[in-house]
């Protein structure tokens, strides 16, 4: 692939630039900031149809704004999961009526959405999901529990995987329902307290939660392929910004190296210039297969997530090995609800401890690699 920057790209780097400068005033508060970025037309770029209140922008440019946002150091979106994962599944698979109904919230800012896929007994498993939706008149009443919901304390939606298919196993008997989560007394969020203190990810309980039947989407038992390929969307465009964060704890990690005298020690210099050196091997990976034959298909994102989850785990191992002793130690009040407070290389090695698990393990990626891309003999299953 040939990957450049033209004049029409800098063009757009220089208006994204502009108007992030302009409207970073403050700490916005995260749903304010989605309107906000609804407002200008930076919600979708990468949707493939416009329309619904979204602008259009080529693959390049699509990097040139998630490379700004990152170097503004824009707060954290919560409504990725709507904005990268819904609305595509829904530009794919959806109805006109569903494009409608859904996408425009979504580009204003105004809905925000989480991801019911994982439970207790079926995380890298997706297959073994057991929560049920059964046919009720013009509805479908959804029973069930789900785990690792990121953002749900905070969605107004959530895409779920659900058993339709009564005595179904595995892929079979799966759909894709858009459920609301108002429902008193149906839905349940329970946010679940990390070791960093904070509580991004969420239990989810539904007891008879209500999905319109005109709410299904890809058409009843066909859910694990509408899964699927959302999943193929999970990684693209973003992992190019996540890098630019990557590349600024990196940076933090050599200063502190240089500051503490760590830096002086052959080993941990020969660590640091790997850690550089493989971030720079996955920024033209990343490139080289963003605009592929295989872009969103099976080998690229597994290849880029065992890339970046192994090699963020080892930064902040090496975060803390280049601090001393002095990483294990910071305030602690066991009164307060968050009874230790984290500086930001703390933070990186406690949260990079999962990044080999969340978002499909380590394990899950070696084995879609092996059986999908290079058609080695599958493993049995029980």
């Amino acid at each position: 692939m040939e990957f450049g920057f033209g004049a029409e790209e800098e063009e757009f780097r220089h208006e994204a630039r502009a108007w992030l400068a302009a409207h970073l005033t403050g700490r916005p508060e995260r749903r304010d900031w989605e309107r906000e970025l609804g407002r200008g037309g930076w919600i979708g770029l990468g949707w493939g149809e416009d329309g619904y209140g979204n602008r259009r922008a080529s693959l390049i440019q699509q990097v040139v704004w998630a490379e700004e946002y990152a170097r503004a150091k824009a707060p954290a979106r919560s409504g990725h999961i709507g904005e990268n994962l819904l609305a595509p599944t829904l530009v794919a698979h959806g109805t006109p009526e569903q494009k409608s109904r859904f996408l425009p919230p979504v580009a204003r800012g105004d809905e925000l959405w989480c991801q019911g896929y994982s439970e207790p007994g079926a995380g890298s498993d997706l297959a073994a999901v057991r929560t049920a939706a059964v046919r009720d008149g013009g509805s479908y009443r959804v029973t069930g529990q789900k785990i690792w919901t990121s953002l749900a304390h905070e969605a107004d939606w959530c895409f779920v995987l659900a058993r339709t298919g009564a005595g179904s196993v595995r892929h079979h008997g799966l759909s894709f329902l858009l459920v609301p989560m108002d429902q008193p007394g149906r839905v349940e969020v329970r946010p679940i307290r990390q070791l960093t203190g904070t509580s991004e990810f969420n239990e989810v309980f539904f007891d008879g939660a209500v999905a319109r039947a005109e709410h299904l989407v890809g058409g009843e038992g066909d859910g694990w392929r509408v899964a699927m390929s959302l999943l193929g969307f999970e990684r693209g465009v973003s992992t190019l910004a996540q890098q630019i964060g990557f590349a600024e704890e990196l940076g933090r990690v050599v200063e502190t190296a240089v500051a503490t005298g760590a830096a002086t020690d052959p080993v941990v210099r020969d660590l640091l210039v790997r850690q550089w050196a493989e971030l720079r091997t996955m920024r033209w990976n990343a490139l080289r297969t963003l605009g592929g034959p295989d872009a969103g298909g099976t080998g690229a994102p597994s290849v880029a997530k065992l890339l970046w989850g192994g090699w963020h785990r080892r930064l902040g191992e090496l975060a803390v090995r280049v601090r001393g002793a002095a990483a294990a130690v910071g305030p602690v009040d066991w009164s307060a609800a968050a009874p230790y407070e984290l500086d930001a290389l703390q933070h990186l090695f406690l949260f990079s401890r999962a990044d080999t698990v969340y978002g499909g393990s380590d394990e899950v990626q070696r084995t879609i690699i092996a059986e999908r891309v290079l058609g080695l003999p599958k493993e049995p299953r029980g």
